[in-house]
């Protein structure tokens, strides 16, 4: 998005742009402080700290549309903190919050301008957005929190509506509806997806301008939750992203560390944590590679890096000054690339360190024939059990891969009788604890109990698995692909089952549609190319766009099979979910779904947030202030934004239901774009001294 500063408060006039705790967490990861600062922003402050009193300055806000926000927002309104203000929301406001507004008189006198953004998720990669969420899992799935399911799902639909509006995509919804399933979440999706449906045909209802034309096909958004893949969280992945945050412990917040150590001049190291991101080259480059590739890779690298930098070289001793001069200029970027290089080369070799201390080998292999229902020589598996408790008897096999290994021989078998799995639990020997994440399984359809008068058939190999031509060194641990990759495949190829993937409007989808090329459901049927002749991708032309939806979280794995139908198919796909799972997250929050609703501490079950009290005092400030404290730093940015989102444009907002016709945004009042400027002007001489500095600027690119 591209705000530009002038036309919202004067022509080269300065700025303090105002932010609350989400929308910081949103700037955070995808701006620079500088660039926002060279936007003739002279200031960064939090409407919930404490801030100066700055009458002679406008504001520029940029919140979230909670009711403790517009609280704080009235607060600075009833002060006259700033001369004028001009809001942006995250995400739309809701009528009774709206209506709180437009009833203030200091609101009328003082908001210049209001719009709305639909920007409330957070960019993590190029091709994956987050909403930060983890307790969306607990939201979805726990018995104890039905109630709060219609509210969530509503939530979910605004968010992922955001996705598309910000893409400027309305895209053909389809929806994972399983078969046969008998777990209460399984109309999970459909429901969801109708909420989408709906929130999207309001949206274009009031907007006439959406979608804007484009020659782009038309996009495809399907929508699945958790329950769809049981083996994507649980089997080891090799690849190198999957297996750092599989078996490192990385830092994990709003950025992801890792703490290693430098060695610095002599035999002393130092400890640090490095950042893992978008701006990491190396990462990027490498984070779908196989570890068994990765380190030769690297290697190789980081001795043409030192190739390209030698007046670096340990044994070089410059004489000269110009020579001195070059490593001087060169310096910066050298020991930056230098401990980037360090950091990847310490993470791939420690990863390899667990590896082999965990057996993860043998353990991989087993793995990989439970999950895929093959074995190496791509036949039915025998004797599973035997190697399953092998390996449960292997003091070197950790408690949770033993745990691992044991929902994975549950879901190979569609089930246990109940001493059978005792005896499993026995060789394992797993906290009482640990036992509950098996039952809990149940809860996402998984079939875990088996009686003796069950007549259920055998399962069958999940996928139709072939055999590769070329088989591979890592092939033997890396046979299985998530569930995610079929959907995508068939979708593209136009073999998406349509009772397993229904849309929400079947009676709009021709065959155009069915093969996620939406512009051919316009023509003629006995004109249509037949199905072969369009899943050929092409080279020339813009993209279609698939978003896919994950109730739930993602894994790493869904995330690397979505860069990877991209580049196979031409495609632009995009993966977005509540949180990503780790295997460790992943078991912990199905243990969760067990346990008292009260020890979640789920955010809606805790105390509204309020308003700071100091926000009300009648603030005395002398006539001649300092300048404004600084506020948070926001410079450490890592995350690169969806490329879509560059569209963005500030456009008049309603409520919630975009538009709706009884709440007018152009009509005079506080969300009124012509209203007088109110409080003290600047003064000429003050006005001449901003023209020389004045520059022409972008506000918040993403």
């Amino acid at each position: 998005m591209y705000v530009t500063i002038d036309s919202k408060t004067g022509h080269g006039e300065w700025k303090i742009l105002v932010l609350d705790e989400g929308s910081r967490r949103l700037i955070d990861g995808v701006i620079e402080e500088d660039d926002i600062l060279e936007a003739n922003v002279t200031n960064i402050e939090q409407i919930e700290e404490r801030r100066p009193m700055n009458p002679k300055m406008d504001a520029v806000y940029l919140l979230s549309p909670l009711p403790h926000i517009v609280d704080c927002l009235l607060a600075d309104l009833e002060t006259r903190r700033y001369r004028r203000a001009f809001l942006v929301w995250i995400s739309v406001l809701q009528p009774d919050l709206r209506a709180r507004l437009e009833k203030s008189n200091m609101a009328g006198e003082q908001i210049v301008e209001a719009n709305t953004l639909n920007i409330d998720f957070f960019p993590r990669e190029s091709h994956l957005i987050t909403f930060r969420d983890p307790w969306s899992f607990p939201m979805l799935f726990h018995p104890a929190c039905n109630q709060l399911v219609r509210q969530h799902l509503d939530d979910l639909a605004q968010k992922i509506v955001s996705i598309c509006v910000s893409l400027e995509e309305y895209p053909t919804i389809r929806y994972y509806s399983p078969r046969n399933a008998a777990h209460e979440a399984n109309v999970l999706c459909s429901h969801l997806a109708r909420f989408v449906q709906l929130e999207l045909d309001h949206f274009a209802k009031f907007h006439e301008d959406f979608p804007p034309p484009s020659l782009r096909p038309r996009a495809v958004l399907l929508i699945t939750d958790r329950s769809m893949d049981l083996f994507a969280p649980l089997v080891h992945e090799f690849t190198y992203q999957s297996m750092v945050h599989d078996l490192l412990s990385l830092k994990e917040g709003d950025k992801i560390h890792y703490r290693t150590s430098n060695s610095n001049h002599g035999d002393t190291t130092e400890a640090k944590e490095m950042e893992i991101g978008e701006k990491d080259n190396i990462w990027v480059k490498y984070r779908h590679l196989h570890m068994k590739d990765l380190l030769d890779e690297l290697v190789k690298d980081f001795n043409a890096f030192k190739a390209k930098n030698p007046q670096f070289a340990e044994t070089e001793n410059p004489t000269t000054i110009n020579s001195i001069k070059d490593m001087l200029a060169g310096l910066p970027k050298y020991q930056e690339g230098k401990e980037a290089y360090s950091l990847h080369l310490t993470m791939t070799q420690d990863a390899m360190n667990v590896f082999q201390a965990q057996k993860l080998a043998d353990v991989a292999s087993v793995e990989q024939s439970l999950a895929t229902g093959l074995d190496e020589d791509y036949k039915k598996p025998k004797n599973m059990a035997d190697q399953v408790v092998r390996l449960l008897d292997d003091d070197d096999v950790t408690f949770p891969n033993r745990l691992r290994l044991i929902i994975q021989y549950l879901l190979y078998r569609d089930g246990l009788l109940e001493s059978d799995t005792q005896r499993l639990l026995e060789h394992a020997r797993l906290p009482v604890q640990d036992r509950k994440v098996i039952h809990n399984l149940e809860l996402l359809g998984a079939h875990i109990l088996r009686t003796l008068k069950d007549q259920r058939p055998a399962t069958q190999p999940r996928l139709a698995m072939r055999e590769p031509a070329t088989p591979s060194a890592e092939s033997g641990l890396s046979r299985f692909v998530p569930a995610l990759k079929t959907v995508l495949e068939e979708h593209i190829r136009g073999s998406l089952d349509q009772s397993t993937f229904p849309f929400t409007k079947p009676q709009l989808d021709a065959s155009g549609a069915f093969l996620g090329q939406d512009n051919a459901s316009q023509a003629s049927l006995r004109g249509a190319k037949p199905t072969w002749a369009r899943t050929r991708p092409t080279t020339t032309g813009p993209r279609q766009r698939i978003i896919v939806f994950v109730a739930g979280g993602a894994t790493y794995s869904e995330s690397r099979v979505c860069y990877e139908a991209s580049e196979l198919y031409s495609k632009d796909v995009f993966l977005a979910t509540s949180h990503m799972l780790s295997p460790s997250l992943y078991l912990r929050q199905v243990g969760d779904l067990s346990v008292d609703r009260r020890l979640l501490h789920l955010p809606v079950d805790q105390a509204k947030p309020k308003a700071p009290e100091h926000l009300y005092e009648r603030i005395k400030q002398p006539l001649h202030q300092g300048p404004p404290k600084q506020a948070t730093n926001y410079s450490q940015s890592s995350q690169t934004p969806i490329a879509g989102m560059q569209a963005l444009k500030l456009e008049p907002h309603s409520s919630r239901k975009t538009g709706s016709p009884d709440q007018p945004v152009e009509k005079d009042g506080p969300y009124s774009t012509s209203s007088a400027s109110a409080g003290t002007k600047l003064s000429k001489r003050d006005k001449e001294k901003d023209a020389e500095r004045k520059k022409k600027h972008h506000f918040l690119r993403f």
